[in-house]
């Protein structure tokens, strides 16, 4: 989850239980109108009340006037992006780079597409080379690198921006981003995982804060999980467990807890796609400890340096 979300969710169970099912009939009216689902009289007109005293408050928390969000810069998960919409939050999610001045695509706010980053911009363009590889040009790219011809040789080919993300147009021209083309898991029998909407599955689940796959030519999947410090603590004051997240992580009782949200994730997920075993982990990845960008991306890299020992041991 989100920080938005886990705050609603939090300040939620103080509200009354009137409170909480008007909230319930506003995502799910919100949900339906997203979906563009028929709904009734009825219905439309309990979707406008909760405007009125739901989705008025909730723009309140955000100072009152806000006409949308803009997301960038990491990929967004779309049960997130939903959750916000049906609160009467637009969220227009945008893609770009540092090397591309930085905007290629954005959605725009007359209709939002939540699982794309939108329309390439006027003065853009962008196609998907062989390999899947989202390719830009324009007078939107860099020059180069600083006094570094050879990297920038390698990242801008026949004027192209070789951007190293993975990803699709759709039917309506919306661009999709799938992955990040160095990130892509081969399993031991040849194929292709994409650990970023696996672990967009994960990191929703509230009892998760983050979480990082680890498979390659191997013959199944396992993963990093880092728990939610604050339901761990949670958790272990309802079962009589020393409030430590150090310790809360090797008890047995939260292992089998973590387990069945895996177990949840997993049945949305194909056999080859599904984590057979983890690891709980008591601090989060960052940009201070180096396993984050500035940019919040994590750094496979760095992780497996810190945890691979304790990976391989899951095979």
């Amino acid at each position: 989850m989100t920080l938005y979300t886990h705050v609603f969710h939090k300040d939620l169970k103080n509200q009354s239980k009137l409170s909480q099912r008007f909230f319930a009939i506003t995502l799910n009216l919100g949900k339906k109108k997203y979906f563009d689902e028929d709904m009734s009289f009825f219905e439309r007109f309990m979707n406008g009340l909760m405007d009125r005293i739901v989705r008025k408050k909730v723009k309140k928390r955000f100072g009152g006037s806000l006409r949308a969000l803009i997301s960038g810069g990491a990929a967004l998960n779309f049960e997130v992006g939903l959750y916000l919409s049906a609160l009467g939050l637009p969220l227009l999610q945008g893609y770009g780079q540092t090397e591309t001045a930085p905007v290629i695509s954005a959605n725009p706010p007359e209709k939002i597409k939540l699982d794309t980053v939108g329309k390439v911009l006027q003065g853009n363009e962008v196609k998907i080379s062989e390999d899947g590889e989202i390719l830009a040009r324009g007078e939107l790219i860099m020059n180069g690198y600083w006094n570094d011809p050879e990297s920038t040789n390698k990242t801008i080919i026949d004027g192209w921006v070789h951007t190293g993300d993975i990803g699709e147009f759709d039917e309506e021209d919306y661009l999709k981003i799938t992955d990040r083309k160095k990130d892509i898991i081969v399993n031991a029998g040849g194929d292709n995982i994409s650990p970023s909407r696996i672990e967009a599955k994960l990191d929703i689940e509230p009892e998760i804060a983050q979480s990082m796959l680890y498979g390659d030519f191997k013959n199944y999947l396992v993963a990093i999980l880092v728990p939610n410090k604050d339901l761990a603590l949670e958790w272990a004051k309802e079962n009589n467990v020393e409030g430590d997240l150090n310790k809360i992580i090797q008890n047995s009782s939260f292992d089998k807890k973590m387990r069945e949200v895996i177990d949840k994730v997993n049945k949305s997920l194909s056999s080859i796609e599904q984590i057979r075993k983890f690891i709980l982990i008591d601090h989060e990845f960052t940009i201070e400890n180096n396993m984050m960008t500035p940019s919040m991306k994590v750094r496979r890299f760095k992780v497996k340096e810190m945890y691979g020992e304790n990976l391989e041991k899951l095979y």
